[in-house]
């Protein structure tokens, strides 16, 4: 009768120390994963990642909806340097002979005429910039936060320039229409191929919807970096909660 209950308390035993290291061990890998998605156990202070994803989709949205606002604004483009859009590179020296034989004034035309285009076609084709944001996935955005201080500017743009392309263009084409860009270029370049062996053709709708999205990506990119650097401009709990840190 000993042996069985001495066998009893042996067994109890073991059962309960194998119960308690499994337990342990469980708790072991429950905290491991918390960590990894980004929670302490009761501590409340990390993020998970689709919180990180929902802070960098609002800082690439207010970037975005600040820069449409800018470059939409009169002179957004024509008046801003870093932006303004001039003639294209191949035709700098057919420009330059052009002003020598006095046609300076149409010439100007054309460039205040791309730049108004621009500007214009910013009202309705930012909200199509903004709604490619959502394309963010968890995995991208937790790479795209600890990246370079303009890492998810970089990553929307090879993302979805094609896309944005796609959507500009169109655009871009009617207000090039609705502010005789077309026909300044061609009389422009009418003028200039009376007295050149070499005409000159250029795609202007290709060309002032590249620029154009260039100077929305070139201030969504320096929105993105005032967020990351400044606390005042994260505007909401989300862009203080996941840039404060």
């Amino acid at each position: 009768m000993k042996k069985v209950v001495l066998g009893s308390l042996f067994l109890l035993t073991t059962i309960a120390t194998f119960a308690q290291k499994d337990s342990t061990r469980s708790g072991g890998l429950f905290k491991k994963a918390s960590g990894i998605l980004g929670g302490k156990s009761g501590s409340g202070s990390s993020l998970s990642g689709e919180q990180i994803a929902a802070g960098l989709k609002e800082a690439l949205s207010v970037g975005a909806e600040k820069s449409a606002k800018k470059l939409s604004s009169p002179d957004g483009f024509l008046k801003d340097a870093a932006v303004k859009i001039l003639l294209p590179p191949e035709v700098v020296e057919v420009e330059k002979k052009m002003r020598m034989l006095g046609m300076g004034k149409l010439l100007d035309n054309t460039i205040t005429s791309m730049n108004r285009a621009a500007e214009d076609a910013s009202k309705s084709a930012a909200p199509i910039f903004v709604s490619a944001v959502k394309q963010m996935s968890i995995t991208d955005a937790l790479g795209i936060l600890k990246g370079q201080d303009t890492s998810a500017t970089a990553y929307l743009r090879k993302a979805t320039t094609s896309e944005l392309t796609t959507a500009f263009r169109p655009v871009i084409e009617q207000s090039l229409v609705k502010m005789d860009v077309n026909k300044y270029w061609k009389d422009v370049f009418s003028a200039y191929n009376k007295f050149s062996s070499t005409p000159v053709n250029t795609d202007m709708n290709a060309y002032v919807t590249e620029r154009a999205l260039n100077g929305l990506f070139y201030y969504v990119g320096q929105e993105e970096k005032n967020i990351r650097a400044n606390p005042a401009a994260r505007v909401s709990d989300i862009l203080k909660s996941v840039f404060g840190k």
